[in-house]
C-alpha cells in the first residue's frame, strides 16, 4: 500500500476522527476495477502530499460499520475528514490531478 495505510471500523475513529492532519478516506472493495486504478494513484499523492494529508483505506466488505455510517452506496467513494468531519466526497475513479484538487480544495 506504500504511503496509505489500512483503516478498518475499530480504528477509524483514531486513525480519522482524531487525526491531527486532514484525512483523505478512500473507501473501496476488493472486487471494485475502478478502485485498482485508483489506489497507485492515491499512494503516489500520499508520498508526494503526506506532510499536509493522510490517506487512508477502508474495504468496505470487511468494514461495513463505517461504511454505513457514512453512507457510501458505491465504490470507490473518497471522503476528506478535518476535525473530525466530512467535509467533502466525490464517487468514482478520477485522474491524479482531479484527486490533487479536490484534496487541495479541502486543505
Amino acid at each position: 500500500m506504500g504511503a496509505t495505510k489500512a483503516v478498518t471500523d475499530a480504528t477509524f475513529v483514531a486513525d480519522v476522527l482524531q487525526s491531527d492532519k486532514p484525512v483523505l478516506v478512500d473507501f473501496w472493495a476488493e472486487w471494485c476495477a475502478p478502485c485498482k486504478k485508483v489506489d497507485p494513484l492515491l499512494a503516489e499523492i500520499a508520498t508526494e502530499m503526506g506532510d499536509r494529508v493522510q490517506i487512508v483505506k477502508v474495504n468496505i466488505d470487511e468494514n461495513p460499520e463505517t461504511a454505513r455510517a457514512y453512507r457510501v452506496m458505491s465504490v470507490p467513494t473518497l471522503t476528506m475528514f478535518k476535525g473530525g468531519e466530512a467535509v467533502n466526497s466525490v464517487a468514482g475513479a478520477k485522474p491524479k490531478g482531479a484527486l490533487v484538487n479536490f484534496i487541495e480544495s479541502a486543505l
